[in-house]
């Protein structure tokens, strides 16, 4: 709060703050696209916000993420679209505010049950490069059934494998960071067999040059977990920029309930 309203470290953006409660647990996404009517769900996935191994340090865009995520078991999943998805979804059709498109709902799993953190209109980035990577179905004609209300008795296909994204972040992300960094081996990533999701570049005289805090999104997958971390982390190994930080520990949660 000091930082924000005395030392106005996100200028006009800071000038107000809300006091929220404070919920402690396990953070899940949980996706779904709606016509307004009918409710399609999209496959778990699970974000890393702290800039930190071991989820320290402090808050980000998101440092990298996986799907599925085992946190999100079918009790839970039906206990969201219960509690929280379908009343929403009902609560704008009688405000006369229909929504149709993705509707993104952040979940903390309190010891007392699931709690919403908040809502986004959105596809959650980085969340969108692991749950879209996985998608098999058409990606246009999901969006354009959604818009014409005609998602009735749609069911998406979705690849079985594990898929996990880490964040090529510039250093000094979330503070202050320098651009214009020269990137080096993406080619290299991508014959990993990576996908690789430019986030904060630009090309210049023929180089790809860093132009904000979050650069890439590096997208590996696996038959399981493990295999899926492994081969992200060699894909990432390939990238290099000055400054250039990462987590290493992208999954870590889901690899612990592997182990357990």
């Amino acid at each position: 709060a000091r930082e924000m309203l005395v030392d106005k470290k996100f200028g006009s953006a800071g000038q107000k703050i809300i006091v929220e409660e404070c919920l402690s647990g396990e953070e899940a996404s949980i996706l779904v696209v709606t016509d307004g009517e009918n409710i399609v769900p999209l496959v778990s996935s699970q974000d890393h916000k702290r800039a930190g191994e071991g989820d320290t340090g402090p808050n980000t865009g998101g440092m990298g993420a996986y799907s599925p995520a085992p946190v999100v078991d079918d009790a839970l999943f039906s206990e969201v679209m219960e509690s929280v998805v379908k009343p929403t979804l009902e609560a704008m059709k009688k405000e006369d505010a229909v929504y149709k498109g993705v509707l993104y709902v952040g979940i903390m799993l309190t010891d007392d049950g699931p709690k919403v953190l908040e809502y986004n209109v959105r596809f959650g980035d980085p969340e969108t490069q692991v749950i879209l990577s996985r998608l098999k179905s058409d990606l246009a004609e999901l969006m354009l059934a959604t818009a014409n209300g005609d998602l009735s008795g749609v069911e998406l296909e979705w690849d079985p494998d594990e898929y996990v994204c880490v964040v090529l972040a510039a250093g000094g992300y979330p503070g202050s960071y320098e651009k214009g960094k020269e990137i080096k081996g993406i080619r290299d990533a991508e014959q990993e067999g990576a996908l690789v999701f430019h986030a904060g570049t630009k090309l210049q005289d023929g180089k790809i040059l860093t132009s904000g805090g979050r650069v890439l999104n590096v997208v590996g997958k696996g038959s399981g977990i493990k295999e899926a971390v492994k081969n992200t982390y060699k894909a990432v190994e390939k990238i290099s920029f000055d400054g250039m930080f990462y987590r290493k520990d992208i999954a870590h949660r889901a690899i612990a309930r592997v182990k357990a």
